[in-house]
């Protein structure tokens, strides 16, 4: 599995004074901001998505038919959408439990997932279709993935009618325990003595964050290891620099062609991300121009990926749509270098930091 790298940021002040530019700035106040605008609302969000999900496929179990399916596949779209937007936020209580892996198991380069999700169907194993007891197995199996192949793998076709109803059943107890990580980590976020007290309260008797330099570090790691992790690993992991290299069945949920969705989800959380917390206030008013032109870029990129429809495969073979692929890339690497030097640099922080490592 791929991990997140630690963003090493180098800040030579003290706070208040964490930005030179402004030193009425607090780093406390940028957090906050960051946590009530974004982090709070985007798995709010995701819980309340994983909630209409559940209930999409209990109906669908109840009833067969295609438009049952036809409505699960839409709030499943929906909810990889919710997801990709808050799982930014690679830290904190979605680090527990190992439930960022439980939720989404990706990438899956040997296929362990796959062949467990197709063994528990072949199997029916009645613990499988217990929230509660899945929530106890293995990673690969009772998540976002898993439930990709219940709607949209081979056999999909059967939840239509009643042939199939412990692939059904087994797809709703996904999706309820999808529901119930959803909601565990909204919750650890909302209280108020846990995890968001540190990050926005940093201070020397803090275990996690020892000043502002620390708990900003964190933020502004999310905006350069997400826009690293969104182009060369979730991208460029079936782009290939030529036709001939691509790998569409390497693009993460091609099945259910939620491929550019879901990069369109990341970007728009890393805007909403960035105009929640405010940073871009902290520059000095030459530079303010810098914040703006991170929003237009954000803004192109998900309008760019959301443009995309269709699945991947045909996508690549599409030179109009390829193209908008490759410009998306573009539009990564621009705010990789936007955020990650010269913002930065006009913060008087030295950045450095490890690419993403993988097995």
């Amino acid at each position: 599995m791929l991990k997140r790298s630690a963003l090493v940021l180098v800040l030579p002040l003290a706070l208040l004074s964490v930005f030179p530019a402004s030193a009425a700035v607090k780093a406390s106040d940028i957090i906050q901001r960051a946590i009530d605008g974004f982090v709070r609302p985007a798995y709010a969000d995701l819980h309340q998505h994983a909630e209409t999900l559940t209930k999409a496929m209990h109906k669908l179990c109840e009833a067969p038919s295609q438009g049952e399916l036809d409505a699960a596949r839409a709030e499943f779209s929906a909810t990889v959408y919710a997801w990709s937007s808050a799982e930014i936020i690679g830290f904190g209580p979605i680090k527990e439990n190992n439930l960022l892996e439980r939720i989404l198991y990706w990438p899956d380069r040997k296929g362990l997932g796959l062949k467990q999700v197709q063994a528990v169907l072949s199997a029916e194993d009645p613990n499988a279709i217990n929230p509660a007891q899945l929530a106890g197995k293995s990673i690969a199996m009772q998540g976002l993935g898993a439930l990709e192949f219940v709607l949209f793998g081979d056999g999909a076709d059967a939840l239509t009618g009643k042939d199939d109803p412990y692939r059904c059943a087994y797809g709703a107890a996904v999706a309820g325990n999808i529901e119930t990580m959803a909601s565990d980590v909204s919750t650890a976020w909302n209280k108020p003595d846990g995890f968001a007290a540190l990050w926005a309260n940093p201070g020397p008797q803090n275990a996690l964050y020892r000043d502002g330099n620390e708990a900003v570090t964190e933020l502004v790691g999310v905006f350069i290891n997400e826009l690293e992790m969104v182009r060369d690993v979730r991208l460029k992991g079936f782009l290939g620099a030529k036709p001939d290299a691509d790998k569409p069945k390497q693009a993460i949920y091609w099945r259910s062609q939620n491929t550019a969705n879901a990069l369109a989800g990341n970007l728009a959380g890393i805007d909403a991300l960035f105009q929640a917390s405010k940073l871009g206030d902290a520059l000095p008013p030459d530079a303010r121009w810098m914040a703006e032109s991170i929003h237009i870029q954000l803004v192109n990129g998900v309008a760019t990926a959301k443009s995309i429809q269709g699945p991947i495969d045909k996508t690549l073979t599409d030179p109009a749509l390829r193209e908008k692929l490759e410009h998306f890339a573009l539009i990564t690497s621009s705010l990789s270098t936007l955020i990650g030097t010269r913002l930065t640099d006009e913060f008087g922080l030295t950045a450095g930091f490890s690419s993403l490592d993988g097995d």
